[in-house]
């Protein structure tokens, strides 16, 4: 009876490992389904796809091409420019391991850590309100056309075709920015509107800052810093700004095709203007990473510890930080609408109030569930061959792909 039990235990078992591995192939021809489609209605050129639940990877897989000529196929390996998920892979990480350090309470204000913003309507801003967008500051400021003059030429000191110790800003190939340049533009974010209603408006603009911030505490620019606590020691070892420096650009994916700023596609450089003038490394844009090394880093984001990130730290920076005022945000990191609505999310209707991440410009998109242990990364150039091209946003494509990921959760969980 009892080698009758077990025989029966182990026939169950082995049927339902078949059918949750049929359940895995017929959840991974969906994504493909998903994924192409999308592909074949010019959403984007080609893609990266990493879904992960628990330790296990449900899929990784690379679609596509580089661009709708078709002369390279996608690669896992290939490197896509982030765009805004660098506020969360660069900047939020910084801050997070800068706090962990003892060297920064996101309770400080603008004027504390950057004396020049002292005496300005600016300087008592917390980067509490900064982090979590609710500081007052102006959505975005074109650097690149503030440097131009009334016949719309650019002025003197600010952009050459000339590489020199006066122009050692590197935009492109042959487009550099003058070095002082950067100064001049952290005086037009002094200079520029405030708010006076403190409420929940997306600002890139203090996020420019960061960088001056790491330096001034621990000695080390945003890339190094980034590197030297973070990137390394977990062994993510395809996320980088400046990639042209470290990889063959054969790995790099290019962005937009550029008609009114570059006058050429972007490749191998960051596709975001202000970051680009700031020499590519920012924390508002200017990372690159393939699919792989930002799920390393998201996994140790679900299982913290005391070597890279303390568990207290990844709960605070991750958590709502003013819902009372109708705010979502938590510390640099995105999180659900707090009453979903469809036609406003780019994130899945299913997705827990503690899971967290972030989207891009590019086409990008990075969310990490805790309650489910689900992460979900999406790669793409979908400025490809211009920003114009919003099907992205019209086929509803990321809340599709991350929902379909909780759906396949939620029949096995019915299941076991």
């Amino acid at each position: 009876m009892l080698k009758y039990s077990l025989f029966i235990i182990i026939l169950c078992s082995l049927s339902f490992k078949a059918e949750s591995q049929q359940d895995i192939k017929e959840f991974r021809s969906h994504i493909d389904s998903l994924v192409q489609n999308a592909i074949d209605s010019s959403a984007f050129p080609g893609a990266q796809v990493l879904i992960k639940h628990r330790d296990s990877i449900l899929l990784h897989k690379a679609y596509g091409h580089h661009t709708y000529q078709k002369k390279r196929k996608t690669d896992t390996l290939d490197l896509y420019d982030l765009a805004s998920v660098t506020k969360i892979m660069a900047g939020g990480l910084a801050l997070m391991k800068l706090e962990q350090m003892g060297l920064f309470d996101p309770k400080e204000k603008l004027g504390e850590t950057h004396p020049y913003f002292k005496n300005s309507d600016k300087s008592d801003i917390t980067w509490k309100e900064i982090l979590a967008h609710q500081s007052g500051l102006q959505p975005y400021i074109v650097f690149w056309q503030t440097a131009k003059n009334r016949k719309d030429r650019f002025k003197w000191r600010t952009f050459s075709r000339k590489y020199n110790k006066w122009n050692p800003i590197v935009i492109d190939d042959d487009i550099f920015l003058h070095r002082r340049y950067p100064r001049k533009m952290r005086k037009i974010i002094r200079s520029s509107p405030l708010n006076s209603e403190k409420k929940y408006l997306y600002s890139g603009l203090a996020f420019l800052l960061i960088p001056d911030l790491i330096y001034q505490r621990s000695g080390l620019c945003l890339d190094e810093f980034l590197r030297d606590q973070i990137y390394h020691p977990l062994h993510a070892d395809r996320i980088t700004f400046k990639p042209s420096e470290y990889f063959p650009l054969e790995d790099i994916v290019p962005t937009e095709s550029d008609t009114f700023f570059r006058k050429k596609t972007v490749h191998g450089y960051v596709h975001d203007e202000n970051a680009s003038m700031l020499d590519g490394v920012s924390a508002n844009a200017g990372l690159f990473a393939n699919a792989s090394s930002l799920m390393t880093i998201c996994d140790r984001l679900l299982k913290p510890d005391n070597e890279v990130f303390m568990t207290n730290i990844v709960e605070k920076y991750t958590s709502v930080q003013f819902p009372e005022n109708d705010n979502r945000r938590g510390l640099a990191f995105d999180k659900p609408l707090l009453d979903y609505d469809a036609s406003a999310s780019y994130v899945a209707e299913s997705a827990s109030p503690s899971s967290y991440g972030h989207s891009g410009f590019t086409g990008t998109f990075i969310w990490i569930d805790p309650e489910h242990e689900l992460t979900v990364i999406f790669l793409s150039n979908r400025v490809h061959p211009y920003r114009s091209n919003r099907k992205l946003y019209s086929m509803n494509f990321r809340p599709k792909l991350h929902q379909a990921a909780y759906d396949f959760i939620e029949v096995q969980n019915d299941k076991s």
